[in-house]
């Protein structure tokens, strides 16, 4: 049954790119054949894995988390494709192009908030929970309204953040295929919802590995290739950039993008606790069989991300020289005077610039895989917060049949599938790295402070937890709807009520001070039941006896 739902899907897909095509290519100058060819391989080979998955997941554990038997190594390769997202490579490339030395400050940002994972969370989460990182915060508090809470704070987070890779997916696939834009979105959407649905984590897991290493090696090769035309010399390239920028010696000192303290402090703050606070990130230090494996792929992970970071600055640079001073401006439309699929499209026109129309249509394809791997484990993400969290545990307490609670989480799949491209098609003319910025600001608002409280404090009570956490949650949303993305650039209301666009430096300290403040005046009878049981909650926090093993396939 699932073999021939996929092929009907393959069949579809390849009917819908002709029809594309044949529509008149209006996006596109001519068809990339290359691109076309290795996009079609990924598709079939993301779908035979999607179908071996399937046949082995069975159970809600097999669905949630691949059966907790993926090996740190994996996990790490895994993790590391997961934050390698479309907004990581186009998106900081991109803004490296435009922005020059301050496109670092994203790099860096998303880069530094892995020690944290590493020394404070990763083994804790593997040893106190279960699917998701609700399951942590709630372990010695009220169920009900801390995973309500938790649930709430995860779908905003990943509702978000599809929308970035929705962007960046439409506009890569308008500009190969001549596809208009909403059914490339769509399009996404439909493949999407097929990996999670039907894999589980187990398919979403093999996609990331597959397409860290397609994108590693791919913007290796890049980077190696830009920095060969230089002589291998840094001073080379830059002074090279600065000849051909607009903006030319500026792009090599700070203040172009951040230009007050405020916003540079609040942004780091944003990128480093977000990071934390990720659910679908969170939610892969469940897929390994202990602590020791956890631990081995923040290793892992931590070095690949990294080193990927290291090359989207290369990238950047290389695109200032070989895109925008490209001879006869071949990569410019002098309708909209800006690149061609606008900036987000630096890394895609570089790797023409450097490998010719092979390369583009392999980078173009590894590019598509990174955004369609990201999108699945969002997707299981916020399906798990509504099957797990909401459904089973909030409203049924627990008393709920497996299979019943895996099919209200494929129903989510598509609830969510369907939001993705409906919120895709709306956000289609922003800056994917800010409309990541902001999910990062969510989830260092309400999901981060909640999830670090409840291992590290002996004091955190129910109430404490609920009502900072929304403290969190709605302060950054507040602050983010007023600040200058949504009120000025998407509602068009004219200057901003808040002007920054990372309000994390408030937000983020008054969540803390709101658990610690409603958790110190709570003098009730689960207070102190809670307070009781954070002694045996930390001893299996410290020593993971009594925790979660991993099953056998």
């Amino acid at each position: 049954m699932i073999g021939k739902v996929l092929s009907l899907l393959t069949l579809a897909t390849a009917a819908l790119f002709a029809a594309g095509d044949m529509a008149g290519g209006t996006k596109a100058d001519e068809l990339n054949v290359p691109a076309v060819v290795m996009f079609f391989i990924f598709v079939a080979a993301t779908l035979g894995i999607t179908y071996w998955a399937a046949k082995r997941t069975k159970s809600a554990k097999d669905f949630y988390t691949a059966g907790g038997g993926i090996t740190g190594v994996q996990n790490g390769t895994a993790i590391a494709g997961d934050y390698m997202s479309a907004a990581s490579f186009l998106g900081i490339t991109g803004m490296v192009y435009l922005k020059g030395y301050d496109g670092l400050i994203f790099s860096i940002g998303f880069l530094v908030g892995w020690p944290i994972i590493l020394f404070m969370l990763s083994e804790q989460l593997r040893n106190l929970g279960k699917y998701t990182f609700a399951d942590v915060t709630a372990y010695r508090l009220k169920q009900k309204p801390v995973r309500i809470l938790s649930a709430l704070g995860s779908i905003s987070v990943v509702i978000l953040y599809l929308i970035a890779q929705m962007v960046g997916s439409g506009k890569l696939i308008e500009i190969l295929f001549g596809l208009d834009y909403e059914f490339a979105v769509i399009l996404v959407g439909a493949l999407m919802v097929l990996y999670v649905a039907f894999g589980g984590m187990l398919a979403t897991t093999w996609v990331q590995i597959i397409k860290a290493v397609l994108l590693l090696a791919g913007t290796t090769f890049m980077s190696i290739m830009v920095m060969a035309k230089f002589g291998f010399s840094f001073e080379e390239l830059f002074t090279a950039a600065t000849k051909v920028h607009p903006l030319g010696d500026a792009i090599m000192t700070p203040g172009g993008l951040v230009s007050d303290p405020i916003s540079a402090i609040s942004l780091g703050i944003a990128l480093m606790f977000g990071t934390a606070g990720l659910p679908h990130i969170l939610m892969r230090f469940f897929t390994v069989a202990d602590a020791k494996e956890a631990r081995k792929s923040v290793f892992v992970a931590t070095g690949l991300i990294g080193y990927f970071y290291v090359l989207t600055f290369i990238m950047g640079f290389g695109a200032i020289v070989l895109v925008l001073g490209a001879e006869g401006n071949i990569y410019w439309d002098t309708a909209t005077n800006t690149l061609k699929g606008m900036n987000n499209m630096a890394a895609v026109w570089l790797a023409h610039a450097v490998g010719g129309d092979y390369f583009l249509g392999f980078i173009s394809a590894v590019a598509f895989a990174t955004i369609l791997a990201v999108v699945s484990g969002l997707t299981l993400a916020g399906a798990s917060a509504i099957s797990h969290d909401l459904y089973a545990n909030a409203f049924s307490t627990g008393n709920v049949d497996e299979k019943k609670e895996i099919r209200v989480s494929k129903i989510a799949t598509i609830g969510i599938g369907i939001a993705a491209i409906i919120f895709g098609i709306a956000f289609e003319k922003q800056n994917i790295a800010f409309v990541v910025a902001l999910a990062f600001t969510i989830a260092a608002s309400a999901n981060f402070p909640v999830l670090f409280m409840s291992i590290y404090w002996k004091k955190l009570t129910t109430r404490g937890a609920v009502l900072g956490g929304y403290v969190g949650l709605i302060s950054a949303l507040v602050l983010v709807i007023l600040g200058p993305v949504v009120w000025t650039e998407i509602l068009g209301n004219g200057a901003a009520i808040v002007p920054y666009k990372f309000p994390a430096v408030f937000s983020v300290p008054l969540a803390f001070l709101a658990i610690w403040f409603f958790s110190i005046t709570d003098k009730s009878e689960d207070a102190q039941r809670c307070i009781d049981e954070f002694d045996a909650q930390d001893v299996r926090c410290q020593t993971g006896i009594g925790s979660e093993g991993a099953v056998a396939h």
